[in-house]
């Protein structure tokens, strides 16, 4: 396998989205009652601390790199 960087953002929107999709498969297996508009917070939420994830995870190795080079 193999290797690659770890990206933290796309890990947190996939959590997300695989959320989302979690809450409407029970909803259209019959276990439980979701409202039509609840996609959109799941997803915008997502994908806004996704992006939060990113940036911070870049923060981190941009200063993480200065360091150890200097």
């Amino acid at each position: 396998m193999l290797r690659h960087e770890f990206q933290p953002g796309r890990l947190v929107a996939g959590l997300f989205l695989t959320a989302t999709g979690v809450v409407f498969a029970g909803d259209a297996g019959g276990l439980w009652e979701t409202p039509w508009f609840a996609a959109v917070p799941l997803t915008v939420g997502g994908l806004f601390l996704a992006g939060a994830t990113a940036v911070v995870a870049r923060g981190i190795r941009r200063r993480g790199g200065r360091a150890h080079s200097g």
